[in-house]
């Protein structure tokens, strides 16, 4: 078959629903390059701090929805996205999502190569 399908909710959250959800789809879509995920925030919620140094993957974060602070740790600086805004990390920057608003935030993920 030439394509796959999938639906953010054909796997499980890998998050607790109290701090909103975190759907990682590339194996439901049987992705073998890119790293697809959809990350949803509730108020005051933050993703994991981290960097792909080891995978070497850099990624791509999307605003579907809402407004997030995307610290960069190792520069001591925050990038602030709004719906319709994305950023493209390198894989040694360090990172961490924030929505530090008042309504639940949604972002899609990418990461490549794998």
């Amino acid at each position: 078959m030439g394509y796959d399908t999938a639906s953010k909710t054909d796997p499980e959250s890998v998050i607790d629903e109290e701090w909103g959800g975190m759907w990682f789809l590339k194996d439901e879509v049987d992705a073998d390059e890119a790293g697809f995920s959809i990350l949803e925030l509730e108020p005051d919620g933050k993703g994991m701090e981290h960097d792909e140094s080891d995978s070497g993957q850099e990624e791509i974060y999307y605003v579907v929805s809402g407004t997030v602070d995307v610290e960069l740790t190792d520069r001591d600086e925050t990038v602030t996205l709004e719906e319709d805004d994305l950023i493209r990390l390198d894989p040694e920057e360090t990172r961490q999502i924030f929505n530090r608003s008042d309504e639940r935030v949604k972002l899609v993920l990418v990461g490549a190569p794998l």
